[in-house]
């Protein structure tokens, strides 16, 4: 997210923004080690604006399916504790149910590389449920089609990594 007038200071989500592109950069090992600290700080109970970006980023940083997937789930029941209230305290074009998609989609790829087709089913359920709520933008588009390439996986019976 870019620097504008509707972004109020949150010292964590800057932090979270900078080890993201950590990430981006390359740096997956630093990246991870970030976004634990910072899950560490923010505790299991934090603001959930907070866990929930933190989980959702940090599960892209593991190693493993099963960690991704302990993450997505810590990220989706994180997701349970915000409000549109709180996010649009940080930026006033967020609203909750815009996150769904993109949990949801992330959850059921994990699920299927996992080899459980029946819940990654059921997450590209629910991810195509609020589609609607996704804004018309590069963004949108981008969880719109990895929805279709996952569903696509998952009617091959393919557990492999899906290619950007």
């Amino acid at each position: 997210m870019s620097e504008s007038s509707n972004l109020n200071p949150d010292s964590i989500m800057g932090a979270i923004g900078a080890a993201v592109e950590q990430g981006r950069a390359g740096d997956r090992v630093g990246a991870r080690d970030s976004l634990t600290r910072l899950w560490d700080v923010v505790g299991e109970r934090g603001d959930a604006l907070h866990r929930c970006s933190i989980a959702h980023y940090l599960a892209d940083l593991q190693d493993t399916v099963t960690d991704e997937l302990a993450w997505d789930q810590r990220a989706l029941a994180a997701v349970t504790d915000l409000d549109d209230e709180r996010a649009r305290h940080y930026h006033d074009s967020l609203q909750v149910r815009a996150f769904m998609p993109s949990l949801h989609l992330n959850l059921a790829d994990a699920y299927r590389r996992a080899g459980n087709p029946a819940e990654a089913g059921i997450h590209l359920s629910a991810a195509a449920a609020d589609l609607d709520a996704l804004p018309d933008n590069e963004y949108g588009s981008m969880i719109r089609a990895g929805i279709d390439k996952a569903q696509e996986a998952l009617d091959s019976g393919s557990q492999q990594p899906l290619i950007s």
